[in-house]
């Protein structure tokens, strides 16, 4: 049985649980009227999300964001015309906690429900802060859990270019730092350590940009980071061998953190060119990354455009979700009530080219 309501406007409520962010937002059609995010500091002793302690966080604090959220954008909960929750991808465990809330309020307020694809959210956040950052474009996702190249043709209807053939770039960058004796998460470490050192004083491979592919080649816009990451390791290895890393650690983060980005940019222009469309959007947590935008910036500088969300927008925020689910409650979507978590969750309107 699909939700009992159809949607007849007014804000949406979103929910945002899919891993270690709680987060919930009101969004209208004038953008974000409130959002409150949650990063929960307890996994940073394990050096990573301990699922069981991300659901358990999320059921401590979702019922507060929610009514702070609401505060902020002064809204009652007769005001609100639907809900928007994150279904997948993402920890089980985490993303029934919101989706169960979610549900609850739907079906208690008599308003339509929509799950949304976290990383759909990731596509849609940025337009939340600015007005251009809308199809055509290309889409660069990159984050703890994904990394996807993508033209976006229209909302819904994306082609996909290439992705990751195993670790996705975050996770990459949270395991070298976790090697390299950096802290949890590790993405914002390397980049802090690296600020003080030298790309180039050593060699890291620049993983699948042979000269000689070509777009019909699918090594042309697909990525690999474990072999990066394994390299990072062996020579951090190779050096503690010789004398240690004292002093080195930066040198290494830079240089490790310029393999990533040269990869990223140099797939990120294939497809420009490829597709002829020079409008890129940017979106998930690693584009947070101040290098990996600038490194953007300078590519798209002569006659592209390049969209950023801001940090509150780039990692995991329920606004993106919220968006995602005005837009499709308004084209007359709803979920059912039977709808279920599922990590593994289909991009929806993705096509392989």
């Amino acid at each position: 049985m699909i939700s009992t309501a159809a949607y007849q406007g007014g804000p949406v409520l979103g929910i945002e649980t899919s891993c270690d962010e709680t987060s919930a937002a009101v969004v209208d059609e004038s953008g974000i009227r409130g959002l409150a995010i949650l990063s929960q500091d307890a996994h940073a002793a394990f050096g990573g999300v301990v699922p069981e302690i991300a659901a358990r966080e999320h059921v401590r604090s979702l019922g507060v964001l929610v009514r702070h959220a609401m505060q902020q954008a002064n809204v009652v909960d007769e005001e609100i015309g639907g809900v928007g929750v994150t279904a997948g991808p993402g920890l089980v465990g985490a993303l029934l906690v919101g989706l169960n809330w979610g549900k609850a309020y739907a079906f208690a307020s008599g308003i339509p429900l929509l799950g949304v694809h976290h990383m759909e959210g990731h596509l849609f956040g940025t337009a939340l802060e600015h007005a251009n950052a809308k199809p055509p474009f290309i889409g660069l996702l990159v984050s703890g859990g994904h990394t996807i190249l993508l033209e976006a043709r229209g909302w819904g209807d994306y082609r996909l270019l290439g992705q990751t053939r195993d670790d996705a770039a975050g996770e990459a960058f949270d395991k070298v730092a976790r090697r390299l004796g950096l802290a949890y998460p590790g993405g914002p470490e390397i980049e802090r350590v690296a600020a003080d050192g030298k790309a180039g004083r050593f060699s890291l491979p620049r993983p699948m940009l042979s000269s000689r592919d070509h777009p019909s080649d699918a090594a042309y816009f697909d990525m690999s980071f474990s072999g990066l990451k394994t390299a990072a390791a062996m020579l951090a290895s190779e050096l503690e061998r010789n004398g240690g890393l004292n002093g080195l650690v930066p040198d290494l983060a830079a240089e490790f953190q310029e393999a990533v980005i040269d990869v990223l940019v140099e797939k990120t222009m294939r497809a420009v060119k490829f597709t002829n469309c020079h409008r890129v959007v940017l979106g998930g947590g690693v584009a947070r990354n101040s290098r990996l935008r600038n490194c953007l910036s300078e590519r798209l500088a002569d006659g592209g455009e390049l969209y950023i969300p801001s940090g509150r927008l780039a990692t995991d925020n329920a606004a993106m979700i919220a968006e995602v689910a005005r837009h499709r409650l308004k084209n007359g979507e709803r979920s059912s009530w039977s709808l279920n978590a599922d990590p593994s969750l289909a991009f929806p309107g993705l096509v392989c080219s």
